[in-house]
């Protein structure tokens, strides 16, 4: 990584790591305090509103960019299908190709067969070497005869299984043709969603002041660092204690060199990404790729207990997985957090954690 980075990714980690100090049991903590206004003009910008009525302004965004994650995770599941599905229909169109040129040539070797027949006079292999007056030429045809039937046989199985094949392959285009439209459908559904719940957060957000704006950004810090304070009081840090995998090590050293990089949903990189596009990015450049979503992140990879995690691991947030981070050590995580925001290091427990999945199990 990057000297830059790799100071932006050690300055972030002993942050937390202060933050770990402080929020040791028994060690006191006061909250900012907003500046009290020191003009009574009316030109003065106006006074912001009590915090209970940013906490809920807070609470309405996270509302809202959560939602916005569940449909960006249903956007990108989507998506996946559909990149799925056109590989299978490439596949099949293929092999409806390969089947075709096989039946024309198995019609070839028909006509072939009744136009050596019709040169015979009509009459068929059999009748032709039973009228024969040479006995040895009826020994000889016997033989013959016997061939002909068989490859005859042969031939028409060989038709018959091949149209089969052909009607399977059309069916099975047919099925994915439709699969295909229906999660077109679904995945402008996602969109429409995604996009009308990051517009009302972003209108909800510009009707703010400025210093309405800042003291909603000292909330959020403010009930991120508790979340992450109850966290530690369990003791859970002094447990964890393993070390990276070699591909751990590249995963986290990928995702370290996205620090800064803006949060655009449904993005993979390599300018921009969601929280899954993120990860796994960082597993696939690590040599293990990993389900595209959160949720198929934390269906389809081993679950570790919190205890066992090791940097490189992933930690899935919110009771429905709509949310993913990669574990960096000390506590802390890098994670792409939501729009408006840039791909940062944070507290591990600064979010509701379901449970932690590994990769490379």
């Amino acid at each position: 990584m990057g000297t830059g980075k790799r100071g932006l990714l050690m300055a972030a980690v002993t942050v937390v790591c202060a933050v770990t100090v402080l929020a040791a049991p028994g060690t006191a903590f006061a909250a900012p305090k907003p500046t009290p206004s020191t003009s009574a003009t009316p030109s003065a910008s106006p006074t912001p509103p009590p915090d209970k009525d940013l906490e809920k302004v807070r609470e309405k965004l996270d509302k809202l960019y959560h939602d916005a994650a569940v449909a960006t995770d249903a956007y990108n599941a989507a998506e996946e299908k559909a990149k799925q599905q056109s590989a299978r229909i490439v596949a099949l169109a293929k092999k409806i190709v390969e089947g075709q040129q096989k039946l024309e040539q198995l019609k070839d070797q028909a006509g072939a067969a009744a136009r050596a027949q019709y040169r015979s006079g009509g009459l068929p292999p059999t009748a032709q070497f039973l009228l024969s007056d040479d006995p040895q030429q009826f020994i000889d045809g016997a033989g013959t005869v016997l061939n002909g039937q068989r490859a005859t046989d042969k031939l028409i199985t060989e038709m018959t299984r091949t149209q089969k094949d052909l009607q399977s392959y059309a069916d099975d285009a047919s099925a994915e043709w439709q699969k295909l439209e229906a999660g077109r459908k679904a995945k402008a559904a996602a969109k429409k969603k995604v996009e009308q719940q990051i517009t009302e957060a972003e209108q909800l957000e510009s009707r703010l002041e400025k210093k309405q704006k800042e003291r909603l950004a000292q909330l959020e810090q403010e009930a991120a660092y508790k979340a992450q304070t109850s966290w530690l009081d369990t003791g859970i840090l002094k447990e964890i204690n393993a070390k990276a995998s070699e591909q751990g090590k590249k995963a986290v050293e990928f995702a370290s060199a996205q620090l800064g990089k803006p949060y655009v949903w449904g993005a993979e990189g390599p300018l921009s990404y969601d929280c899954s596009g993120l990860t796994s990015q960082a597993w696939e450049k690590a040599g293990h790729p990993i389900p595209r979503t959160s949720q198929e992140q934390w269906k389809q990879l081993k679950h570790v207990d919190i205890k066992d995690m090791r940097p490189g691991d992933l930690i899935i947030y919110f009771d429905d997985a709509s949310h993913v981070a990669m574990y960096v050590g000390d506590g802390a995580i890098i994670h792409a957090p939501r729009p408006g925001r840039t791909v940062t290091v944070a507290g591990a427990g600064s979010m509701p954690i379901l449970g932690v999945v590994r990769p490379d199990a």
